[in-house]
């Protein structure tokens, strides 16, 4: 597999994201659903977002290495959350978590009216290898 990120600014490197992400002579993409702070018993967390960042990495980690995928292979995340201020409060979380991993990713964070129950953010990923 081939990949190049697309930055015609400088701008986005100190947000960890590319402006567009191409893969090439890819063997394999996986779809991961979106991953949030659910516990193995299917309850949701009623934690502060940070804590809620926490978990949804780590399901996310979880789906991503069960099928075989690398993480550093995540070309797309989206990020859905109940309040962006919040989210950005805690986005160091997510920053060290892709500095850590090599992510580079396109991306897009978009704030919804709720997710499911108590949930505060959602991580949607595209991987290839």
């Amino acid at each position: 597999m081939e990949k190049q990120t697309i930055n015609p600014w400088t701008w986005q490197e100190a947000r960890n994201y590319a402006q567009a992400v191409e893969v090439k002579n890819v063997t394999g993409t996986l779809y991961v659903s979106g991953q949030t702070a659910i516990n193995k018993h299917g309850v949701s967390s009623v934690a502060n977002m940070r804590s809620q960042i926490t978990d949804a990495i780590q399901n996310t980690e979880k789906v991503i290495q069960q099928a075989g995928y690398e993480l550093e292979n995540i070309v797309r995340l989206n990020i859905y959350t109940t309040s962006t201020a919040e989210l950005f409060e805690n986005f160091d979380v997510l920053q060290n978590w892709m500095t850590k991993n090599r992510i580079k990713q396109s991306s897009t964070v978009l704030e919804v009216k709720a997710l499911f129950e108590t949930l505060k953010v959602e991580l949607e990923a595209t991987v290839v290898k």
